[in-house]
């Protein structure tokens, strides 16, 4: 590598064909990316109304004392009412969230989770995809989202970057403006 970071043609080199059976595979957020949440009710609020998620199924641990809500963007009506079902459907949606809510975080007043953006870093964001970057962020700023990066802001143009309740960033973009913004 070099001070300029990895060539294109080295990260083309890097990646290889995987095994067949890796074809079948589709990458769920759930699976890689679980967020912990201080108060279920704050963030499948923001998840759901601000964000327009639905909630896909929810499992309770009471010996473990923890609950998962699992939210993606999927039609209410296409969710199974039979629980077995709706489990083999919920885990194998292509982009999902996996909200962990430990019981009793809501009520302590010292509990906070790292977002990763802070040192030291770690966890970066997940990424809205949007027809409008400008209609999104207009519609956040209306409802008191809280911003890290307005679209206009800074050096790349046309994306924006927002909070949840927990102070995760949610990345706002339009597939179409990435060309341009990453170029």
């Amino acid at each position: 590598m070099s001070d300029k970071g990895l060539s294109d043609e080295a990260a083309a080199a890097a990646c290889k064909d995987g095994d067949a059976i890796t074809k079948f595979l589709c990458l769920r957020l759930a699976a890689a990316t679980m967020l912990r949440v201080k108060d279920p009710v704050k963030s499948l609020d923001f998840y759901t109304r601000i964000l327009g998620m639905t909630l896909l199924q929810k499992f309770d641990f009471p010996s473990m004392r923890f609950s998962l809500f699992f939210l993606g963007y999927e039609d209410k009506k296409e969710i199974p009412a039979d629980v077995k079902e709706q489990t083999a459907w919920t885990f194998s949606r292509r982009a999902t969230i996996e909200l962990t809510h430990n019981w009793g975080s809501e009520s302590d007043e010292s509990q906070s989770y790292h977002n990763g953006n802070s040192d030291p870093r770690g966890y970066g964001h997940i990424g809205i995809a949007v027809p409008d970057v400008y209609a999104a962020c207009k519609l956040f700023e209306e409802q008191g989202v809280t911003f890290v990066k307005k679209p206009d802001d800074g050096k790349m143009k046309g994306l924006a970057f927002i909070q949840d309740p927990d102070g995760y960033w949610i990345e706002i973009l339009s597939p179409n403006n990435m060309v341009s913004i990453t170029s």
